[in-house]
């Protein structure tokens, strides 16, 4: 029996994502800090698929040990796919920017993805039918006021991800490394990002996706051989694209 694996699984992309792979008859794993979230994410799977098997992980990535320990724990699994969705961003200059904040953010949307991803690709590159998908962002491939450091977490999970793609490509290895850059998504970044209650999208955001509606893209790379899924920041058109990073061979000598 084969698995998906969805961090960050309790809402938004995570959330629709896993709601979408199971429309593809795919088992899933679904890992989030809140478990009341993933055990109605469990049921809402049911009514779609009675027949698939959906495990629940309740775990916070952002701290380093939780991530080793969440990787060992699915040993006995077939992971046929890897999302690494987990991350979470922030508003606010560098130099008025809560430390507290932006180290756990660093934790999650860069130490805990790379663990993961290194993990799944050390036991799984030469497997056939094999993706890992790290989720990025446009901010991951522009630079946006105010959310300096963010962005920059997110520049690393696209150069990251684009390498490793190139690299696994370059040993003709049997896995497919892909990235999606959201742009704006009705989800519950805005409200984490901005540390309030309550963000309302509609009004508030010239143009933006629905969270079920970046799952669809997100089903369209991973049907794809493309490397890069990218929403225009103009047009919000999705476009899917080879490695937009330069990327250089090593000469060995």
């Amino acid at each position: 029996m084969k698995y998906t694996v969805i961090t960050g699984a309790s809402s938004g992309i995570g959330y629709e994502s896993a709601i979408a792979f199971a429309s593809r008859g795919k088992n899933l794993i679904i890992a989030a800090r809140r478990t009341e979230e993933l055990e109605e994410l469990k049921s809402k799977v049911a009514e779609i698929n009675s027949s698939l098997d959906v495990i629940i992980r309740t775990v916070d990535l952002s701290a380093t040990a939780n991530v080793y320990e969440f990787y060992e724990s699915l040993r006995d699994y077939q992971i046929e796919t890897w999302i690494n969705n987990a991350g979470f961003g922030n508003y606010a200059s560098v130099g008025e920017q809560n430390l507290n904040k932006i180290e756990t953010m660093l934790h999650l949307n860069i130490e805990a993805l790379t663990i993961l991803s290194s993990l799944y690709v050390r036991d799984y590159a030469e497997v056939e039918g094999t993706q890992i998908i790290n989720i990025s962002s446009r901010g991951g491939y522009t630079i946006v006021a105010d959310a300096v450091t963010y962005c920059a977490t997110k520049f690393y999970v696209s150069a990251f991800t684009e390498g490793l793609a190139q690299e696994l490509s370059n040993k003709g290895a049997a896995m497919q490394a892909k990235v999606l850059a959201p742009a704006a998504t009705e989800t519950e970044f805005a409200k984490r990002s901005l540390d309030i209650d309550e963000f309302r999208y509609e009004g508030a955001v010239p143009k933006f996706h629905t969270a079920q509606e970046m799952a669809g893209f997100l089903l369209e790379l991973y049907d794809s051989q493309k490397v890069v899924g990218i929403v225009d920041g103009e047009t919000y058109e999705f476009e899917l694209r080879d490695p937009i990073y330069p990327y250089v061979t090593r000469t060995r000598k």
